[in-house]
Order: structure tokens, then sequence, then C-alpha cells
């Protein structure tokens, strides 16, 4: 691991609130590097050092709160024109607390991490893997990544077509950051794995934004810092080579600036297909009534040239920390409070490049009168420019329902989404989301919708809810909002579950038509000429779509091969999943040709279709061998007189590949001497055996001779019979 620090002139480390806190430089490379065995194969044990209640210290933020707050929005809005689509059960209690629910949205699958275990999923609700360790996924790469640290982080990276998977690598010196990329499209696949090493500072609270610019791509990271896991020191905000691991680069790059005496930053992640064209964004409130926002400019090829620029302080209405960043949030049927994580923004930094402006969208969690309530932020800013400004703010509070753990999107319309959790004295904690479209007035949020009712509250002295959930975009249709939240199947400690649900809003685009997706598991095919292999066919029901499905093999079957589909229609269960199976024959009717060639599966004659990469190996070339004969044969014997010698023939056969053969006999009588011309024989080819006998032999009759040849690799024998006079 290379790592150098460089600390950043100009900047003063101050302490007084709301001014600039120093920045250092730090440069590292990945200390491990691995492929990982097919996330589909992972197991689900639990050894490792499986975190039960690990606690994030408060952030500390300055300023004055409190007072009225000009955003807070006291009444429910307008019906919400919005479509439910899939809604489905994630994964659920594992022992770990709390739960932190990430999730990763494909065009085909989900793929969703917890406190300390993952799971892959159709849009339908179908598990196509898991729930396994999460450390399982960095088994080949070993050391504290292979076990169980939690604060997961699931992303894709739409423009690469790839997963991520984050994890911390450990409690204790050296601290790491465990970072795990998808070697193609599948997410039940491999993964390039990658360590990063943090020293003696915790690198706590990780989240990871997708950045892919033209120069300089970059997976964005943050980290709230805490040497020897104990005391905070500040905040990470970090660059990773994208293009580099991507691409299984040995020892890719991690450019990190840290802000002195300062946390919770959240980094920019992108929405949609337009990549931004500005350097990475990251933002945190610095006080209680104002935003703080960096850019980090990388440069991977000379990081010594990196920059960190601080782009100002944007006001915003005042306001208090939710429960003043402790436990308030009251439950139904008990005494205990949970935690808000009011001190920090809440995951994620949403953008979205609309060509002709940008926008960013974030919340978290605030006071509201007396409960608590979602506070949400969009900033704007011009086209290539980092000068964003407030557009639109609000803060959620229509009842007096606690309103906590949010987290926001925007889809290519301009509406926007926020989920979250929802509890009170009167009901169990569950989850709701709530949004607007551009018509709606500035600063409001539509009518709520509940994806879930609570059936529990979390007793037995557990106040730590969560630590964040995830909002989506379908990349798909860059229209559909996914949100997986945590809730209570009943009272009880550690036996809380997840949960999914999507939804459309009616403005961005036409209703999806009833539609269906089929991939390919596995997605490659080796085989050696004369053995077969398979692969599934997973057809997937999208918008309802619960019709025939027509599968067949529409190119790429090689010559003198079979391409079989089993069965060859298939109905979909509405919003799930259904499978075929492919089975390649080889060496069919004739040889298969050695090569790749790329098997095409086509779903209703063309209208999706999907591949598997077929490669055909030629056998290895045959050992040489060969047979062994001599005469006379048995039951003739070769007689020899005392005092004379004889001859027998020894005959070498080739059956494969072309090699010398040395000979030898045995069972010789006492006093007589053999002896082979050639020896090495040729193959094939043929030698003759001299057997001589001295005067004083013994008489000898019916003696079997064994004579034996051997070219390095095989030896084969052959049988003669001597008499003596």
């Amino acid at each position: 691991m290379k790592r150098y620090t460089v600390p950043v002139a100009g900047l003063v480390c101050a302490l007084l609130a709301g001014a600039v806190s120093a920045q250092t430089l730090t440069v590292r490379s990945s200390t491990q590097v691995a492929v990982s065995a097919p996330l589909r194969d992972g197991n689900d044990d639990s050894q490792g050092n499986e975190q039960k209640v690990h606690g994030h210290p408060p952030v500390p933020k300055h300023g004055n709160g409190g007072g009225h707050d000009d955003a807070l929005q006291t009444t429910v809005g307008g019906l919400t024109d919005a479509t439910t689509h899939a809604r489905f059960p994630g994964v659920g209690a594992n022992g770990s607390a709390p739960p932190d629910p990430s999730m990763a949205v494909g065009p085909n699958h989900i793929l969703q991490t917890v406190n300390t275990r993952y799971a892959i999923f159709t849009k339908g609700g179908a598990l196509q893997a898991g729930p396994f360790s999460l450390g399982s996924i960095w088994k080949n790469l070993g050391g504290g990544c292979a076990s169980n640290f939690g604060d997961p982080i699931a992303q894709y990276d739409k423009l690469a077509d790839r997963f991520i998977v984050t994890q911390l690598g450990s409690f204790s010196s050296p601290f790491l950051e465990c970072i795990a990329v998808s070697t193609s499209p599948d997410p039940t696949g491999t993964y390039y794995l990658y360590s990063f090493s943090y020293g003696n500072n915790l690198n706590d609270y990780t989240k990871v934004g997708v950045w892919p610019t033209a120069t300089n791509s970059a997976y964005l990271v943050t980290h709230n810092l805490f040497a020897n896991g104990a005391s905070f020191i500040g905040s990470d905000l970090c660059a990773y080579d994208r293009t580099a691991m991507l691409s299984g680069a040995a020892s890719p790059t991690q450019i990190c600036f840290t802000i002195s005496n300062d946390g919770g930053y959240l980094p920019s992640d992108l929405d949609g297909s337009t990549a931004p064209g500005i350097p990475g964004q990251f933002a945190t409130f610095e006080t209680l009534s104002s935003l703080r926002r960096y850019s980090l400019n990388p440069n991977f090829s000379n990081p010594s040239a990196s920059t960190l620029t601080w782009l100002g302080d944007t006001a915003v209405a005042s306001f208090s920390e939710a429960c003043g960043g402790g436990r308030c949030i009251p439950q139904s049927g008990t005494s205990q409070l949970l935690d808000s994580l009011g001190d920090r923004l809440m995951y994620r930094l949403a953008y979205r490049n609309f060509v002709d402006h940008q926008a960013m969208v974030v919340n978290h969690s605030v006071t509201a009168g007396s409960s608590v309530g979602v506070r949400w932020y969009e900033l704007r800013a011009p086209a290539s420019s980092s000068a964003f400004s407030l557009y639109q703010q609000g803060t959620y509070a229509p009842d007096a329902t606690y309103r906590w753990m949010g987290s926001a999107a925007m889809d290519q319309a301009g509406d926007i989404a926020i989920g979250y959790s929802a509890s009170s004295l009167s009901i169990h904690p569950g989850i709701r989301w709530a949004g607007r479209v551009p018509g709606d007035p500035l600063g409001t949020l539509g009518g709520e919708v509940t994806m879930l009712s609570g059936a529990g509250s979390q007793t037995g002295g557990l106040s730590r809810w969560g630590d964040y959930t995830a909002m989506r975009i379908d990349p798909s249709d860059d229209c559909t909002f996914w949100y997986t939240n945590e809730y209570e199947p009943s009272d009880g400690s550690f036996n809380w579950a997840t949960f999914f649900g999507s939804f459309k809003f009616a403005s961005c685009g036409a209703p999806p038509a009833p539609d269906f997706s089929i991939s390919a598991s596995p997605t490659s095919l080796t085989l050696t000429q004369g053995n077969g292999g398979s692969s599934t066919m997973t057809v997937t029901s999208l918008s309802g779509f619960s019709s025939s499905v027509a599968l067949t093999v529409a190119s790429g079957c090689p010559a003198f091969t079979t391409c079989v589909l089993s069965p060859t229609s298939v109905t979909p269960p509405t919003n799930g999943s259904t499978t075929s199976t492919l089975t390649v024959t080889t060496n069919v009717g004739g040889t298969t040709p050695a090569g790749t060639t790329s098997v095409v599966i086509s779903g209703n004659a063309g209208v999706h279709t999907t591949s598997v990469s077929l490669t055909v190996n030629a056998p290895p070339p045959p050992t040489p061998d060969f047979t062994i004969s001599a005469s006379p044969t048995p039951p003739s014997a070769l007689t020899i007189s005392r005092n004379s010698s004889g001859h027998y023939t020894v005959n070498i056969t080739q059956v494969t590949g072309s090699s010398a053969v040395n000979l030898s006999v045995s069972n010789l009588p006492n006093r007589t001497s053999a002896s082979f011309s050639p020896n090495p024989a040729g193959s094939p080819g043929s030698s003759t055996l001299t057997i001589s006998v001295r005067r004083n032999a013994s008489t000898v009759t019916g003696r079997t001779l064994t004579i034996t040849g051997n070219n390095g690799s095989k030896t084969h024998s052959t049988t003669v019979t001597l008499n003596i006079n």
C-alpha cells in the first residue's frame, strides 16, 4: 500500500462556529486485490466479528437553532398521482443491529445489504441468491474484510452496468474499507475485491456515490473518522479510481481529503444517464441554519495535483436537530424511545443532470413542534457549474406523527419522493413516503402514502433504530422509485425485518406497458469438445406481465452442437419470475469447432433477448501410447542349447503420439544374459532380443520371461517362453 499525506496550505483549523476546517490530502492504494466466488454461491455462516450494536458518536455541529421553522409544512398536500408497483419483503433479522438497509437497483435485479447479510432479488421479489453472510463476499480476499463488520452500502453503476458493495473491514487497527465491484452485469456473479487501510483511524459511517465524469471518473466516498476508534477527529472526503476498479486493476488509487473537526458529509450520487460535467460534490449541514459544500477534483495520474474546493455555505431555514441528535421517537405499547440520528444529513445526496440545469436533493430529521419531521432540500446550479443554490426546502410534519430516517431521490421528470420511518405513541414504526411534482407549490410534498404499517415496536432496551435507508431510481425507465426500510413484525429486539416497495409518478412518461425480461445464469459456459453444460434462463414479469413467453435459440449455436431449451414456453407469475434450462451438447454428428460464440436466446420472436458466451476448447493432445508383443509367442517357446544364443522379435505398435520405447526383460534364468537391439526401440518399430546361455547353465523348461516397454508416461509388458537344453 502506498500512503502519503499532504497538508493543504491556506486553510486554518478554526474553532469558531462555521469556520472552514483544515484539510489534509492522503493518497492510498489497495492493500489487497482478489476476485470473489460467484455471489450466488455465498454462504450463510456467521463466523467473524458480527457486531450486535455498534455506536456512532454524534457528529458535532454549530450554531443556534430552534424557534419558528420557516419551512414547516403542517398540512397534508394534495393527492399523490403515483402508481404503486412491486411490494415484497427483504432480508430479515440476523442477530445484528441496526439493520442499515441499502440496495442497488439494476435492470433486472435488486441487490440488498443489511448488517450483516446480502441477498439478490428479481424486481418481482423472487430470491436469486442469499441471504448470505456479508463477509463471504470477501472470503477470497481474507483478513478483516472476510468478517462481518457491517455499515454496508450497495450501489449500481448505471453507465458501467456494474454493482458495488462496501462494508467496514475491522473495529480495531488497522481499520479497513472493503469494496467489491462486479466483474459483469450479473450481480450474482464474481466481483473484484479491494481492501483499503485507514491505519489507526476508524472509517465509520461510509457513504458511496457514483461519479462517472469524462476525466478522473470516480466512486465518491465519505467517512467519519475516529482516532483509535474512539475520538472523533473529522471526515474523509474521498475519490476512488473508478476506471481502475472496474477493470480489476492490481492497485487502484484512493484520494482523500480529511476535514478536521467536521463530519456528517455525503457524496453526490448520479441518477439518470447524463454524466456530470463537474467535480464530485460533498455536503453536510454545517450549522443549524446552513449547508456546507465542497467539490473534489481528483487527479489519479498525479494525485498530489488533486484539489478540494470549499464552495461556501448555503443559508437554509433554521432548525433544531431531531431529538437534539439523540433519542426521542415514541412507539406504541412501550416506553422505549428510538434514536433519530438527527445530527447528520441522511443518505443520499441524489444528483441529476438535466442538461439545462443540475439538481441535488437531500434530507435530514428535525424537530417539528412537539414531534419530528423530515427537512428536505432541492439545490440547483446552471449547466456545468458547481455554483449550487437553494431552490426549495420544506419540513414535512403534517401531524403529530414522528417522521425520520429519510432517503430522497428525483426522477427524470423532476418529481421528488422521500421515504422514511413513521411512529408515535399510537402506532408501531412503519414505512411511508411522500412526494411532489414540479407543478406543486415550492417547499411542499403531496399526500402521504403508507408503504407498510408496522406490526410491532422495538423493545428490550434497544434504542438504535437504524443509520440509513435507501431510495433509488430504476435504471430501466428512470422513473420508478424503489424504497427499502425496516420495521418490526412483532414487539421485540433484534427481530427487525425489511421491505421493498416501488412506485411511479404519472407525470414521468406514460405508464409502462406490461413487459418481461430475460436473463441468463451463468452468462458464460466453457466446454471441452465432447462435453456439455447448461445455463438457466430467468424470465421476469415487469409491470404486471402475465402472458406466455416462447423461448428459442435465435443464433450462435455452433455446428455439430445442440442447444436445447426446456421448457420452450414459460409463463411468469405477475411481477414474478420463472425459468427454463438451456442445455448445450457438443460433438453431435461431428466435431464441434473450437472457439467462442454468443448463443442468443430470444423471447417471443426477439421482443427481448439474452445471451450466453459459449467457449469450446479442443481436448488436450493425447498422451503418447503403444502396444508391445514378441515372437515366438506362448505356448510356442524359444529353445536354446547351452553355450549358444537365440532370438526373440519384439514388436512396438504406435497407438497415439510418437516416442521411443525403452525395453527390459525380467525373470532370466541363472547364467544367462539378454540384450536388445536397438534399445530404445522406435514407435512403431521392432527390436531383437538376444538371449545368451553359458555352458554351465541349468536345464530350463517353459520358463516365462517378461518383456517390458516404457516411454516415460506409459508402461506395457508381454511374455515369452524359454527352454534351455
